[in-house]
């Protein structure tokens, strides 16, 4: 039942967005819109933001499940994209809101989440740390998520599948060999102009 009240209040949160700005909305707002009280909300949430950043992240989740290897990220990608456009009045109005950084992280996290598997999944027989597969995966993640705050500012005009596709085109095979870079034995040696 909890989950159900979630949803239901985020598809409140949401109805709202399509008509004022998100610092115009209150919990008494949102509450009326459900058909529920205040104190229910407060049950669930501890304030409007923390129910944008529930939404974020389940929106997210399903955007990149099971989508988080090498031969899928690129459509774990392409389905986050979609899915920041198909919830263009919500992600636009937090966006532009005093919670925009909501925004910001949790698409780190989601980016982070998808890259990490691929990372993981490049690096299997290889002699290489957590510490720098994690940098790896967050070298790309900031790349990623800049490239997405991007199109989101320019009101997501261009086609996600132009930006995946050149996006693919760029790093491909570039995972694994910063992977082979990071081996342990050294034995795959970073170039050096003398």
């Amino acid at each position: 039942m909890s989950q159900t009240t979630k949803r239901a209040l985020e598809a409140s949160l949401k109805n709202l967005l399509r008509k004022k700005p998100l610092n115009k909305i209150t919990i008494g707002d949102i509450a009326n819109d459900c058909g529920i009280n205040r104190m229910t909300f407060y049950y669930h949430f501890k304030d409007i933001y923390d129910l944008v950043e529930w939404s974020c992240m389940e929106e997210a989740a399903r955007a990149i499940d099971g989508k988080k290897t090498y031969q899928t990220w690129q459509q774990g990608f392409l389905q986050t994209f979609q899915m920041v456009l198909e919830n263009k009045s919500f992600i636009t109005n937090v966006y532009h809101s005093i919670s925009r950084e909501q925004i910001e992280v949790y698409l780190y996290t989601v980016t982070y989440d998808l890259l990490i598997g691929v990372v993981e999944e490049e690096a299997v027989g290889l002699n290489v740390t957590e510490s720098d597969k994690s940098f790896i995966a967050n070298f790309y993640k900031f790349a990623f998520v800049g490239l997405l705050l991007d199109w989101i500012k320019k009101d997501m005009q261009e086609d996600p599948q132009e930006i995946i596709d050149r996006l693919s085109t760029l790093v491909y095979g570039d995972v694994s060999r910063a992977l082979k870079r990071y081996q342990k034995d050294k034995s795959y040696q970073i170039p050096h102009n003398d």
